[in-house]
């Protein structure tokens, strides 16, 4: 088994845990708001409209283009969706449409230019372990600005998820708000290109916010849960790629494995909570029927409110 310490001492593994660190916590936070309005679709749209910006800009640019790229087709993507959704269009009709005709495009485009159909493959599923400082600098700039978006954002997003038509009914550019929230997961799209791929960059969005919802009520709690989710899925998934390349000698993925780690923390988590509230469940007090309850003078009453007091005080606490 190859140590740890002498894993991580060569420069590419550096780069590559950076990163990882930075999309892990841009992406946990970003993939919170977007859990709590219900976007999961809605970004898995954005992820395949960046998809003909990557190719062309890939095409006429080289490596150099790809961000250009993918950053001039996630804002149009962005505000042509954001617009479609809000004029009544429906957000899953127009989340599908968007996604059959951006990755359509792409792959129209890739069949003209097969000298870059390695190249666009490598940047769907990502090139983790070639990420250099250039990289670096982007990640964080595009990150960092996706982060802004949220956090500025954060009360009204949160407002707007629990209560749109309230927040419409106070004034609040309620559109504005939605623009910003689908910019900011495009620009983690589009900052994740390279190092996770613009196909798997969608499950450091979206898992690590689910997991926290499973474990936690509390937005602070679900917010800690789905950072540390992400960064301990990433750099599981870094470590798991290294060891099967080189110790287990099989060509695979680094951001294929990152996936399925947090896949299965995913799984892993969903069957303990299930399981305990099962548990939950069958230990709490039957009480036989009302007519039962009447007849001792009240107490079985006041118990009944005590129980469900004391059950719904136990899921807020879960």
């Amino acid at each position: 088994m190859t140590d740890i310490a002498v894993m991580f001492g060569a420069p590419f593994m550096q780069n590559a845990a950076l990163a990882l660190g930075l999309l892990a916590v841009i992406a946990a936070v970003v993939g919170v708001a977007l859990n709590l309005r219900d976007l999961e679709f809605v970004s898995d749209g954005l992820v395949h409209a960046v998809f003909p910006g990557v190719v062309i800009g890939l095409a006429v640019g080289g490596n150099d283009g790809i961000y250009i790229g993918a950053i001039i087709a996630a804002l149009i993507g962005t505000v042509l969706l954001t617009i479609a959704t809000n004029r009544g269009v429906g957000t899953d009709a127009s989340t599908a449409v968007l996604l059959a005709g951006a990755f359509a495009l792409g792959i129209v485009i890739v069949s003209r230019t097969t000298t870059f159909a390695s190249g666009v493959e490598e940047l769907l599923f990502g090139q983790l372990l070639t990420i250099g400082t250039s990289d670096l600098i982007i990640i964080a700039v595009l990150g960092g600005l996706a982060l802004l978006l949220a956090t500025v954002t954060w009360k009204e997003q949160v407002f707007i998820s629990f209560d749109r038509r309230g927040a419409e009914a106070t004034g609040m550019r309620v559109f504005a708000y939605e623009l910003a929230l689908n910019l900011a997961i495009a620009l983690v799209v589009v900052a994740a290109s390279r190092a996770v791929g613009n196909l798997l960059v969608l499950a450091l969005l979206i898992v690590p916010a689910a997991v926290g919802r499973l474990l936690a009520r509390r937005l602070a709690s679900i917010l800690v849960i789905g950072i540390v989710v992400a960064l301990v899925g990433s750099f599981a998934g870094l470590v798991g790629g290294y060891w099967l390349a080189v110790d287990a000698r099989l060509p695979v993925s680094p951001s294929g494995v990152l996936v399925l780690s947090l896949v299965a923390i995913y799984l892993v988590v969903a069957a303990v909570t299930a399981l305990v509230g099962r548990i939950r469940v069958s230990r709490r007090p039957r009480i036989s029927s009302p007519l039962m309850t009447r007849s001792s003078g009240g107490i079985g009453t006041d118990a009944a409110i005590g129980t469900t007091a004391v059950n719904r005080a136990d899921e807020v606490r879960a």
